[in-house]
């Protein structure tokens, strides 16, 4: 994949409905290069897939963070079962080194953000967690508004 293809991940990641004419004069080159660009990333498998994302999904909440959450033992299927119950996180990770999950959060207030950390830390099986606030984002593939 070279440095047009990406780019081209890039706008279709922003917008995948974008027409092949916009995305054409956006990144200087002819339609039916964009085209063949986009059909060979799809015959290869890089692209699997178009989507819809809907506001509710994208919505910026105003306190927004990443919770780092180490497990005890083997009870790592029962903290992300009862993880996924939690509206407020937006995506989970398992990794590597000293946590073993971490979850990406928000809620509308500050208040609420330290309702939910509480209510996370209260999960049988979680011994200790690190809670980092985000300020900005300067750069994202989710959807703008």
């Amino acid at each position: 994949m070279d440095d047009l293809d990406q780019k081209l991940i890039t706008l279709l990641r922003h917008n995948a409905r974008r027409s092949v004419s916009d995305l054409a004069i956006e990144l200087g080159m002819a339609r039916a290069t964009i085209r063949t660009r986009m059909e060979r990333l799809e015959q290869s498998g890089e692209i699997i897939g178009y989507t819809v994302m809907l506001k509710s999904d994208a919505a910026a909440l105003p306190v927004r963070g990443i919770m780092m959450i180490e497990v005890e033992g083997h009870s790592a299927d029962r903290v992300l079962r009862a993880l996924n119950g939690f509206s407020e996180i937006s995506a989970i990770h398992t990794t590597n080194g000293r946590w073993d999950l971490i979850a990406e959060l928000g809620a509308g207030t500050l208040p609420d953000f330290d309702a939910v950390l509480r209510r996370i830390r209260l999960i049988q099986g979680i011994t200790s967690s690190e809670t980092t606030l985000l300020l900005t984002t300067p750069r994202s593939t989710k959807a703008r508004f």
